[in-house]
């Protein structure tokens, strides 16, 4: 069983939350990156991370492969053996993401980019932000979990997007906007003091570091090529 993606992508670390949260043994290829090349076509059908290659098959979607780990190793489960308690996880996890974190996308490309987004892209974001917010005080237990008083997979998700959430809000508009969740900040903190959520936060700002670095390096390198070109055509 192998996971490929990049650590510093919410989806794939959620994948590797669930992996190790539940002692699944598996390898990692932490360089794949979304590509439409044809040869990582062959990976990915849709050229998306992160996917799971197991037994010569790849799953893709990482809620299929949450879901699909839950049925192949049940030794730590992650969802309720109830039905009803199942579906309030899976309520859970489909807000988290559908309603709040694929919302707060749109504003990535200020946020963290550089780039910007139109007033009106703003306006129609935090409406539809309120709405996901409300909803998520709603549905969300935090006793001590967000589902309840076991660990789920809606924690899992809620730990690698929702802290993203609060960033992108804060830098587009000032205000983090999952701050009416009152419960929420120390709940994040919680998650964060077990082993296997802490070790994800550590290797995620390690591969963050080294994506900066190598950044950081390709534009001296390119200023110095730059440079010399100057001096070749000021000789001549």
């Amino acid at each position: 069983m192998r996971l490929c993606g990049f650590r510093f992508s919410n989806y794939h670390n959620k994948v590797r939350l669930v992996l190790l949260e539940k002692g699944i043994e598996h390898d990692e290829d932490d360089s794949c990156k979304p590509s439409q090349e044809a040869a990582f076509l062959e990976r990915s059908v849709l050229g998306k991370v992160p996917f799971l290659e197991v037994d010569g098959a790849v799953l893709t979607e990482s809620d299929v492969i949450c879901e699909y780990l839950e049925e192949v190793d049940s030794r730590r489960p992650l969802l309720p053996r109830d039905p009803l308690a199942r579906a309030k996880v899976r309520e859970l996890n489909r807000c988290i993401e559908l309603h709040l974190e694929l919302v707060a996308r749109r504003l990535y490309h200020q946020a963290f980019f550089g780039g910007t987004v139109s007033e009106e892209t703003k306006r129609e974001v935090e409406h539809t932000l309120g709405k996901g917010v409300r909803a998520l005080a709603k549905l969300a237990c935090f006793d001590p979990y967000i589902a309840g008083a076991e660990l789920t997979l809606a924690d899992c998700a809620a730990f690698v997007h929702l802290p993203i959430v609060s960033m992108a809000s804060k830098s587009v508009y000032g205000r983090d906007v999952l701050e009416p969740i009152g419960p929420l900040q120390e709940y994040l903190r919680m998650l964060g003091e077990r082993e296997c959520f802490a070790r994800v936060t550590r290797e995620r700002k390690e591969a963050t570091a080294a994506m900066q670095r190598e950044k950081a390096t390709g534009a001296m390198q390119r200023e110095k090529a730059t440079a010399a070109m100057q001096r070749e055509e000021a000789r001549r």
